[in-house]
């Protein structure tokens, strides 16, 4: 384990992430100080007032470049492309992040790690993973990009081991994470999503495929090309598909194991096909630490899925309101319309990253009643979608896309609000951007006669 007393460590980011690493490292005995570039008064008063540590601000370049740092403790948010940390990690400079010291933290002890990413139901996932194992009597611990820190979840522990630490993490996790060494891994898709931070798709696989250094069992899609390519023929892996008899498949709406019928799939609450592609992984991962799989499947039906993620709002004169706003990228929004039977009007846009919107072309075909598109990148998501069968329409916010979208459904349709893109043009983020639309569908049942 590293020995961190007297390290002089400088941690770059005061988002939440970064703050769980200052009151780790704090706490362990280095000398630490902490970067953000423009933090706001109340980020900079909470941290000094707590840990007392020199706060820096402005380029990066200068701060590394005037103090004699051993180890950069980066934010996700932070690009270790940064000319300036190319700098610092060419003149000797180790740069981590908070996985990557709890990984550290984890090497001596009888914990096991299941490790989650993926372009798309990572999320739902690592929140079906965390409640199986919590439900067969493991003590469960669920953390990472989902939501709560690593380290601020190890702290709360003040030294307990887990029997399991279940871990979502992003691309940019992964980017500072040497060796997680997890006891099982998946990457469960690889679709285009920050491509505004990375070189292309390619580049952005390799992020993911870090999840799987060390000896972890591997669970892989055998639908997705570039999960199929991140084989490791030296080690035990699981396979699950949505097309073809794997470990874990699906047939005809009944999950299976080979060619052992598991349970029908409609008998879960979760919506949509692309979802019984997360609890296949989840089977997979839980059965790759060694949980019976009667209890799996006994356990699995009390599962009632997640907020914001092709969740159900409500049905008004025959139209049902169904709210996707975590779909953030292309993919996501692509695998909640293949995942759906009946006739949508899609409301999308936002901030596109990079992204190319042509999938969603095939994804929409023969399935659109219309497309409403808002945000930032709207007409550059419109320019894709046109000559297209069905009216793609622009609206000036979210409010006025639902009630143009009630308006152009037809009793039995689906108004599906998943925008394929980030919401920070808009909103605070995906929550309140779905929050918005629920109570503008709220204003059209008090309207509904």
């Amino acid at each position: 384990m590293i020995d961190w007393r007297n390290k002089k460590v400088l941690v770059a980011g005061l988002g939440r992430t970064g703050v769980s690493m200052l009151a780790f490292l704090t706490q362990a005995g280095a000398d630490v100080a902490a970067y953000d570039a423009q933090p706001d008064e109340k980020t900079r008063q909470s941290v000094s007032g707590c840990y007392q540590v020199d706060i820096h601000t402005g380029e990066l370049a200068a701060v590394l470049g005037q103090h004699q740092y051993d180890v950069l403790a980066l934010s996700p948010g932070i690009s270790q492309r940064h000319e300036a940390i190319v700098t610092f990690k060419r003149g000797g400079g180790v740069v981590l992040g908070d996985m990557a010291i709890l990984a550290d933290l984890l090497t001596d002890s009888d914990s096991k790690i299941i490790a989650i990413t993926g372009s798309n139901g990572k999320t739902t996932t690592t929140s079906l993973v965390g409640f199986l194992c919590a439900q067969c009597g493991l003590d469960t611990v669920v953390a990472g990009n989902i939501g709560q820190p690593v380290l601020e979840a190890y702290m709360e522990r003040a030294g307990k081991a887990a029997d399991v630490w279940v871990l979502e993490l992003s691309s940019f996790q992964l980017e500072t994470t040497p060796c997680l060494n997890a006891s099982a891994a998946t990457v469960l898709n690889v679709s285009e999503d920050h491509l505004d931070r990375y070189d292309d798709l390619l580049d952005y696989a390799h992020s993911k495929d870090r999840v799987f250094r060390g000896q972890a069992i591997q669970v892989l899609n055998a639908d997705d090309v570039f999960c199929r390519a991140m084989l490791r023929h030296d080690r035990s892996v699981k396979w699950f598909s949505l097309q073809q008899v794997t470990d874990f498949w699906l047939n005809k709406g009944v999950l299976c194991a080979g060619n052992k019928p598991l349970l029908d799939y409609d008998v879960l609450s979760l919506q949509g096909t692309h979802n019984a592609a997360n609890v296949l992984a989840a089977f997979a991962l839980c059965e790759a630490i060694g949980l019976p799989r009667l209890q799996l499947l006994q356990h699995v039906h009390t599962f009632k899925g997640l907020p914001h993620r092709v969740e159900k709002v409500a049905e008004v004169n025959g139209v049902v309101f169904i709210d996707d706003s975590k779909g953030t990228n292309v993919g996501a929004t692509c695998a909640a319309l293949q995942g759906l039977d009946k006739p949508i009007v899609l409301i999308a846009g936002g901030q596109g990253k990079g992204q190319d919107f042509t999938p969603l072309r095939l994804a929409l075909r023969d399935k659109a009643r219309a497309v409403l598109l808002i945000g930032v990148d709207a007409h550059q998501l419109g320019t894709t979608l046109a000559e297209t069968t069905y009216p793609v329409e622009y609206c000036d916010d979210l409010p006025q896309a639902t009630k143009r979208a009630f308006a152009l459904a037809h009793p039995g349709d689906i108004v599906l609000l998943s925008p394929a893109c980030a919401s920070y043009d808009m909103f605070k983020g995906y929550v309140h951007r779905s929050e918005v639309f629920i109570a503008s569908v709220q204003q059209l049942q008090g309207g509904a006669v």
